[in-house]
């Protein structure tokens, strides 16, 4: 906040010497931009995106700027409350942060009833309703098929919005399942036998071992299958 003040004073002060043709840069014109800017930042959002910025104080003075630079300060993100950076990179250079408001409304797929740690979900489990998922932690599921047929990894009470770190796809294979290995490589393809070290879901690496003893590692498929590359 201090840093803010102090850049502001800079900005009130500044404009006032060296000013040849006395031409002040239009504020509506900031805000005009950083609405937009906003909404470019925000357009691969789900839902509808509502920008709203904040403003800025009339008594702000600054050198007419050709070409404006908008950019997000660090730290920041295009979410709920959040701030826009602007800056003149000449022939005047000056900076001002413009606080705006980003709403985003879209379906969310909240819990339908109590879910148990190990639950696979099925429609029942789930019911979608329309929010602002800004009031909601990050990765909050916006699309029914991101959930169904997932399984719950904690206890989740009624009516709680899902997130991706509660679900996890479904084993395809089981801890001392027997699988069949497929080694492929250029022009030819090996079958053999193995038994799963731990458990995976499907695009998951597991570790196999061999009759032999061998430890290999390969890449899960359904139906109990490892493919191994060579």
């Amino acid at each position: 906040m201090f840093t803010r003040l102090f850049y502001l004073c800079l900005l009130l002060i500044y404009p006032f010497h060296g000013m040849a043709n006395g031409q002040w840069q239009n504020l509506d014109a900031i805000l005009s931009g950083v609405t937009q800017f906003a909404r470019q930042q925000t357009a691969a959002q789900p839902g509808s995106v509502t920008v709203t910025a904040g403003t800025l104080d009339p008594r702000l003075r600054l050198p007419a700027c050709p070409a404006m630079e908008f950019f997000i300060p660090t730290g920041s993100r295009m979410w709920g409350n959040s701030n826009v950076g602007v800056r003149c990179p000449a022939p005047s250079t000056w900076t001002v942060y413009v606080p705006v408001n980003i709403r985003i409304t879209a379906d969310i797929v909240f819990a339908a009833r109590p879910l148990q740690s190990g639950q696979k979900l099925s429609e029942a489990d789930i019911l979608i309703k329309s929010d602002d998922i800004t009031q909601f932690a990050s990765g909050v599921i916006t699309d029914p098929s991101q959930a169904l047929g997932r399984i719950v990894t904690l206890g989740v009470a009624a009516g709680y919005p899902l997130r991706n770190d509660m679900l996890r796809a479904p084993h395809v294979i089981q801890q001392g399942q027997s699988v069949k290995i497929i080694a492929k490589g250029a022009g030819f393809q090996v079958n053999a036998e193995g038994k799963a070290l731990t458990n995976a879901a499907a695009g998951q690496i597991v570790s196999v071992r061999t009759p032999s003893g061998q430890v290999i590692k390969g890449t899960a498929r359904e139906g109990g299958f490892v493919e191994v590359p060579f």
